[in-house]
């Protein structure tokens, strides 16, 4: 194996130059403001955890998890996700915090996949975790909060798709019984969104005519509340009957919200971790073939770090909205040049610190005279200029005794 060359970095991460930086803090700043405003305080925790605790409880398989030995030859992973994270704190540090908790985050989190995936390895959440209310309106406030997230965020054409776990698991249970690899196989079809496959594995199966057209039958289970009126029409088990139930009860939710616009039913949703128990969503920008959000109920987890309780949250995935976005959609950032001399500095240098007290981006720069560009800029009052490859909106030079400033000040 060769030695990487000093320039290379590794597959599946980025280097994030100064225009997608601005960009990449203000979706953040945005959307935590908005999170914020919906009463969710942010959290932080490590880019390290022990793998027996958090590592195995991610849901994220081993395949997909970096890890490591520490001196002492602990086993420790990369965050993967951050929900795990967030129930072992509430189930530790906030062990007597009076439930319901609504928290919120903004990290990076790290999974490993093959380079030929082409997928990153490295990348940013924002999100939140509401934790200790099983009910559907708590369901409907993380998904309403994921749509004013998404609107905070610069996201203008997006559509949520909104299903249960109980009612795939039950139906299927209904129709397969005992049956857990070929259940299993149709469920990772569905979570492929590979519809073509998923009808080629149940002609291999042996089934009545009548099951198959019903399995078949739930991908046209796509649209509004009339979705769980048609559902209820299947031959349901008793789960899937009340996982349907709850999915009407968090339509009428969000119709309050006036949300509804933003939302459809969609029963082949069955979400990419295994520890969701109830409804679960993603949200598709119409510009992007990849969610740019994603969440769901997961009742069992916090049980697993010695505290149980019902939870339900979502993650924006900031880093595939700043590529839909682009880097450069914002404006920059207004920029005050202060060129100077050695008789001027005293009094340039306080002004750049006088500027940057009120907010004001200062570059400073030491010359004994101005260039012919920037004696063109300072004739120029009010426009803004370039130089050396930045863009200014204003000068001030402090050179020869005189101040003089020049561009939009």
């Amino acid at each position: 194996m060769s030695k990487p060359k000093m320039f290379e970095k590794p597959i599946g991460v980025k280097d994030y130059l100064p225009e997608a930086v601005r960009k990449l803090r203000q979706i953040e700043r945005d959307v935590l403001a908005c999170m914020r405003g919906w009463g969710y305080e942010q959290i932080i925790t490590p880019t390290l955890e022990y793998y027996d605790t958090v590592g195995v409880q991610s849901s994220t398989s081993d395949q997909k998890l970096y890890k490591l030995l520490n001196n002492r030859g602990t086993t420790l992973v990369l965050r993967s996700d951050m929900t795990a994270p967030i129930a072992r704190v509430v189930s530790s540090l906030l062990k007597e915090a009076e439930f319901p908790l609504r928290l919120s985050y903004h990290s990076n989190v790290f999974r490993s996949i093959e380079e030929e995936a082409g997928r990153d390895t490295e990348f940013y959440q924002t999100g939140v975790e509401f934790v200790g209310d099983s009910s559907a309106d708590a369901d409907a406030e993380v998904v309403a909060l994921a749509i004013a997230s998404l609107k905070a965020a610069g996201v203008e054409r997006f559509k949520i798709a909104i299903g249960h776990v109980g009612f795939l698991n039950g139906l299927l249970g209904e129709a397969l019984p005992g049956r857990t690899e070929e259940q299993e196989q149709l469920k990772a079809c569905l979570l492929g969104r590979d519809y073509v496959g998923y009808r080629d594995e149940l002609r291999k199966l042996s089934l009545d005519e009548p099951v198959r057209r019903e399995l078949e039958g739930i991908l046209r289970l796509r649209g509004g509340s009339e979705i769980c009126d048609q559902a209820l029409k299947l031959n349901l088990d008793a789960i899937a009957r009340e996982s349907i139930g709850h999915l009407c009860q968090i339509w009428d939710a969000l119709k309050a919200y006036g949300v509804c616009e933003h939302v459809l039913i969609d029963l082949t949703m069955i979400g990419d971790f295994s520890y969701y128990t109830g409804m679960t969503f993603e949200a598709y920008a119409a510009d992007l073939g990849f969610p740019v959000a994603s969440g769901g109920r997961y009742d069992n987890l916090l049980a697993q770090f010695g505290r149980p309780a019902a939870a339900t949250g979502f993650a924006l995935k900031t880093t595939r909205i700043l590529e839909l976005l682009g880097a450069g959609t914002e404006e920059e950032e207004d920029r005050t040049l202060i060129v100077y001399d050695s008789e001027g500095r005293g009094e340039a240098l306080a002004e750049a610190q006088r500027l940057r007290g009120e907010g004001v981006m200062v570059v400073t720069e030491r010359a004994e005279e101005l260039t012919a560009e920037l004696k063109e800029a300072e004739g120029r009052a009010n426009r803004a200029f370039a130089y050396k490859g930045a863009r200014y909106s204003a000068l001030r030079s402090y050179i020869g005794g005189n101040s003089k400033g020049g561009g939009r000040g």
